[in-house]
């Protein structure tokens, strides 16, 4: 494992595959972190120093600290952490052995949710899951079931216990993530083709969210109060559909990627899972299922992950991995991100420590 250094801001960015001269990377030399082997991070808090995620094969949540390293907290997997790295939501097993959404905050046990109502019955194994959580660690959404029939998002606090978000033409919704002060839930509401449409919920209210087509995929993430939110699926009547972006004042824009020579001949999507505080910042993939890579945009401009570091003073970046997978998540001020692809022997993870970005 290496040394988390401070990041030396001395190599001046060049023209990137994706980019263009007009870009706004970051200026300096990022820093990159392999983590151990089956070591997968999805969360990343506490200024960019807690990640939380999951051991390859199911095996367990774990946390990963620059300072110690992969540390195994049981559960079935980790998904999301607070700022103050003290509270980390997941999935865990109940009495029962059927899979809840859970919270862990130190100790040897998990707190179960359980699902709406005391009586509901899971799908299967399936009682209730996390897909996010507020950045104070009190708010928590997901996906809960009552039998293989009922399965609706959810919007969990302490005061009102597990709250079903509902829907709005009888298929199946869920939640796949909360603004930062937890008023704004985002994720999607299943359309009667079984597409999944990009919803929000603003006060308990579901609303979907208009797109420049008929159908707009997925939102996967939002910033800390609501006012961006980020997903894919922009034009699913494309074969290679595009990336999106929400915000109030603009809408929708779509954000297509230039396919990079070698990759296989098939159809792949970018996905925007994850955005900074202030939207400049936002990482993803060009994806086909586990055939993926790594991308971020800065700006609005699109990157392959392993270019741009490569490109600025990282020419060791994910030397000899299969591919570079999936950034899922940056801290608010945009400087950390987390994510993992298939490392060299195992699905492996990663962090980026990036240069502060010049100030508009």
């Amino acid at each position: 494992m290496r040394p988390v250094l401070c990041v030396v801001l001395c190599v001046l960015m060049v023209p990137l595959l994706l980019g263009t001269a007009e870009a706004a990377p970051p200026k300096g030399k990022p820093l990159f972190i392999e983590l151990p082997p089956e070591a997968l991070p999805t969360s990343v808090g506490a200024g960019g120093f807690v990640s939380v995620g999951t051991f390859f094969g199911g095996r367990g949540a774990l946390t990963w600290l620059p300072t110690s390293g992969v540390t195994p907290i049981g559960g079935l997997e980790g998904v999301g952490v607070s700022l103050d790295g003290k509270t980390i939501v997941g999935t865990a097993l109940d009495a029962n052995r059927s899979a809840n959404a859970a919270i862990w905050q130190g100790g040897t046990s998990w707190r179960v949710l359980g699902s709406f109502t005391p009586t509901a019955r899971p799908c299967d194994l399936l009682l209730s899951g996390a897909f996010g959580m507020s950045d104070d660690g009190k708010v928590i959404v997901g996906l809960g079931w009552d039998g293989c029939s009922f399965a609706h998002g959810f919007r969990w606090e302490e005061a009102t216990g597990m709250v079903d978000l509902g829907t709005l033409n009888g298929e199946s919704t869920r939640a796949n993530g909360v603004s930062g002060d937890g008023q704004v839930v985002i994720g999607w509401q299943e359309d009667v083709t079984g597409f999944r449409m990009a919803a929000k919920w603003v006060n308990g209210r579901l609303e979907l969210i208009p797109g420049p087509g008929p159908l707009l995929g997925e939102a996967f993430g939002t910033n800390r109060d609501g006012s961006i939110i980020v997903g894919g699926g922009c034009d699913p009547f494309v074969i290679e559909s595009g990336a999106w972006m929400w915000t109030a004042s603009t809408g929708v824009r779509c954000f297509h990627v230039q396919r990079k020579p070698g990759l296989l001949p098939v159809p792949y999507h970018a996905q925007m899972y994850e955005v900074s505080d202030d939207g400049r910042v936002v990482v993803g993939a060009y994806t086909f299922g586990l055939d993926s890579e790594s991308l971020i945009w800065f700006d609005g401009e699109p990157f392959y992950l392993k270019d741009y570091l490569q490109a600025n003073g990282v020419p060791e970046a994910f030397a000899g991995w299969v591919n570079t997978g999936f950034a899922l998540s940056i801290t608010r001020d945009g400087r950390t991100l987390v994510g993992y692809g298939a490392g060299p022997r195992a699905f492996q993870g990663f962090m980026v420590v990036l240069p502060e970005l010049d100030r508009k």
